[in-house]
């Protein structure tokens, strides 16, 4: 039996790197969030201008589509490439192209030239980058710490995450207003540079053994059949894929719509009602960070509670302050849940495989998204936003009481953990 002294000391949790890392992706989400509340409500300006608000719910979710058919069409290289190579340089080469990117679509809002058919093109080549950079970045997190600080880590992740939607939109409402929606763009572009500069300081990722590097060089297959193997990480994916069926085209693509045809704000209002959201984001995420590992089932649970209360909430609102606090309550729903399903995956994902087990969970989200963005853009010109926000909340307590009932115990893992 070992002594003390010869038992390995702790890793002292936040390290270095981890927390410049985590410096420079707050600023970067922070523009990240500026511009898409400025993308959002722009898109509704270039809809009206051009004489298409009769299919405004279909336009403002065609950039969605055109970018994640692309990175569904991308995602198996892109977690192959995360588990192959360095994910610091494939992180850098990804914010080089979203700069060109925020640039170029603010210098024709200032000009004036915008159109429809720009976002949609452009929201087509930001899905490239975004094929490589979301399973690399997902990955990277669990590599800057210890084995025994991952799901700190991943919280304290999605903790800075949320916490720059407290920041961003009512930023990105104040510069719409006052100097034009150009600078959130032009700013966003600026805040890159910061996560430039950590991932320039971060250690590269320590050498595996010669079996770990061989399974890193396989198909990214291999990733499908590790989630469908552990019953609690196919839980989760399925989860998530709930969430992004009836809940984010709410949050990312419809609330422009709600929140200027339906509560007839402004666009520092608009950026007040995301505030919001992003402060229910936060706290569901400090919530995780504090949460027992036994206490996941029934979080996971309440968050449902609460996202599909929320959403019944959202289609009778009638003014700012309640629509606020209906935000609120859903953001946290959706955070919690979210958070926890993507800490399990991570937990559960062999270090080799983690960028494809990662795009994998991505799928869940853009895999489905743009297709659901589409379908309830449509509904959305049929039957008014307040009836399909109402429809969404039936189907999502339905089909996510089913996942609940048919993987019942799997959901946080904790059996087939203490059976390993």
């Amino acid at each position: 039996m070992s002594s003390p002294s010869e038992q390995p000391t702790p890793e002292r949790f936040p390290n270095g790197p981890f927390v410049r890392y985590m410096a420079g992706e707050g600023i970067s989400m922070t523009g990240t969030w500026m511009q898409g509340m400025a993308l959002g409500w722009v898109m509704t300006e270039v809809v009206a201008r051009e004489g298409l608000q009769r299919y405004e719910g279909l336009l403002q979710a065609l950039p969605h589509l055109a970018s994640g058919l692309v990175m569904l069409a991308l995602f198996r290289p892109g977690g192959a490439y995360a588990d192959r190579h360095d994910k610091r340089f494939i992180l850098q080469v990804c914010q080089f192209a979203q700069i060109g990117f925020a640039l170029v679509i603010g210098q024709l809002i200032a000009h004036d030239a915008l159109h429809t058919w720009h976002l949609i093109a452009a929201a087509a080549l930001l899905g490239i980058s975004s094929s490589f950079e979301m399973p690399a970045a997902a990955a990277i997190v669990p590599e800057l710490v210890a084995k025994e600080n991952v799901a700190k880590a991943i919280s304290v992740d999605r903790a800075v995450f949320h916490a720059t939607r407290l920041v961003g939109p009512a930023a990105a409402g104040y510069l719409v207003t006052s100097y034009g929606a150009e600078w959130a763009f032009y700013l966003n572009a600026a805040s890159f540079v910061a996560l430039m500069i950590a991932l320039a300081t971060l250690p590269r990722r320590p050498q595996g053994t010669a079996e770990e590097e061989q399974k890193r060089q396989g198909g990214a297959g291999e990733g499908f059949r590790h989630v469908r193997q552990d019953k609690p990480s196919l839980a989760m994916v399925a989860l998530l894929a709930t969430n992004t069926l009836f809940v984010f085209p709410v949050i990312i693509v419809l609330l422009p719509l709600y929140a200027k045809n339906d509560l007839h704000a402004t666009a520092k209002e608009m950026g007040l009602l995301m505030l919001c959201s992003g402060l229910g984001s936060v706290s569901g995420s400090l919530l995780i960070m504090a949460l027992n590992v036994a206490w996941r089932r029934i979080a996971i649970l309440t968050g449902m509670v609460l996202a599909c209360g929320a959403l019944v909430s959202l289609s009778q609102a009638t003014g700012l302050i309640w629509a606020g606090l209906s935000l609120v309550t859903l953001a946290v729903g959706v955070s919690t849940l979210v958070g926890l399903a993507n800490t399990i995956v991570q937990e559960r994902s062999p270090a080799e495989l983690r960028g494809r087990v990662s795009a994998v969970a991505g799928l869940s989200f853009f895999g489905f998204l743009p297709f659901a963005a589409v379908i309830m853009g449509w509904m959305t010109d049929l039957f008014k936003l307040r009836n399909v926000l109402l429809g969404s909340s039936i189907c999502y307590a339905i089909i996510g009481l089913l996942v609940m009932l048919t993987l019942g115990s799997k959901v946080t893992g904790d059996e087939e953990r203490s059976s390993e």
